[in-house]
């Protein structure tokens, strides 16, 4: 009875250590984390920023060619929020006719809004605006603002032209200007190459033109037997 139960027992140990094993195994192969690329894209889910993340687009430059009925059709996502008609009610989010020009976070009929962006100061203006709709956490950490943020920089772009026009009406800023590049250094020629000569000789400076040639042969200053029968000469 005793040999009988002893197998049992080693059997339900063997087992569990099978079952242990494959469990650590199976966690090693099917490890679950986040993929490097999401199959697909979510709404309103930031993606996380990589270490090569290309050069934030300026939004003066996309605001000429902005189109603010693809701005209206942006602000459908916010409009479960906010109105924008003239003297609309706030909401979960506060009335938006006007807001481009606005002191931040202040008027509104009262709208409670968060000591996070009361903090921020100033007023909205372009790229306050653009910033905001990037991402509000990253604006106003601790606002009460729960959308992620609009990723795509023509969409605020868009929805910002849209916002404009709904009674603030500001001018578009202007147009950043594209740097030139700097011109290649490389070697000078022809008359430009002369004037560079001139200018680098030492001798310039001091006015010692007439000593730029060769003596000739039996001048004093190659040839010592000519000077002296130079100093012997009458004079």
């Amino acid at each position: 009875m005793d040999l009988k139960t002893n197998t049992i027992a080693g059997w339900v140990l063997g087992a569990a250590g099978v079952a242990l094993g494959l469990s650590i195994v199976s966690g090693m192969i099917f490890h679950e984390e986040r993929p490097e690329k999401m199959g697909y894209a979510i709404e309103g889910v930031e993606a996380e920023s990589t270490g090569g993340a290309a050069a934030e687009v300026p939004i003066a430059s996309l605001l000429p060619t902005a189109d603010a009925g693809k701005g209206a059709e942006v602000f459908k996502k916010c409009a479960a929020c906010h109105t924008i008609n003239q003297g609309g009610a706030n909401g979960i989010g506060p009335n938006l006719y006007a807001t481009l020009g606005e002191a931040i976070a202040q008027g509104k009929a009262g709208f409670a809004f968060s000591e996070a962006l009361k903090a921020v100061g100033g007023k909205w203006d372009w790229d306050k605006m653009n910033a905001w709709l990037t991402s509000p956490r990253k604006f106003a950490p601790g606002t009460k603002m729960t959308f992620a943020g609009l990723s795509n920089p023509q969409d605020r772009a868009n929805v910002i032209l849209y916002l404009n026009q709904q009674g603030s009406n500001l001018p578009l800023p202007a147009a950043p200007t594209a740097k030139e590049p700097a011109a290649a250094a490389g070697p000078a020629n022809g008359a430009d190459a002369a004037v560079m000569k001139v200018e680098e000789d030492p001798r310039g400076d001091t006015g010692a033109i007439a000593n730029t040639g060769t003596p000739a042969k039996g001048a004093p200053s190659v040839d010592p037997q000519a000077a002296i029968k130079g100093a012997k000469a009458p004079r």
